[in-house]
């Protein structure tokens, strides 16, 4: 992972947060990188199946009931595990970082609790995929 792509991770992030504040369905894409523009359009076209699988792993907790900041962080690394081959170490701890730096003190802790609970789920869906070939 390169720095290029944490600034494009950072510049979704910021995307899709801004369109969280101000209730819009569209995040503003203009000035995006590619890479960038890519993750937010994702997360947009995939935004039910999404938040369905952080409601699934968030214990005790909704996604309308998480800090902006919060979700809009879940919602990018939830899309980048699912639908992306990138490591998901690489995408949990960017996602915690990201969460350390610009929420809650405790945010960090949660955001790792459940995008670690969402590969568990993801890893148990592909080997059953696999044993069912």
């Amino acid at each position: 992972m390169t720095p290029r792509d944490f600034t494009a991770r950072l510049d979704a992030f910021g995307a899709l947060y801004a369109a969280d504040a101000l209730k819009s369905d569209e995040p503003d894409v203009d000035g995006l990188t590619t890479r960038a523009s890519t993750m937010v359009s994702g997360v947009t076209a995939n935004r039910e199946i999404i938040d369905q699988a952080i409601n699934d792993a968030a214990i005790d907790w909704t996604v309308a009931r998480m800090p902006s900041v919060d979700r809009n962080l879940l919602r990018l690394a939830t899309y980048e595990l699912m639908f992306t081959d990138l490591p998901h170490a690489i995408i949990i701890n960017e996602a915690v970082d990201l969460a350390k730096e610009y929420s809650t003190a405790g945010s960090g802790r949660f955001v790792n609790g459940v995008l670690s609970k969402l590969v568990e789920t993801i890893r148990e869906s592909t080997e059953s995929d696999i044993a069912d070939s």
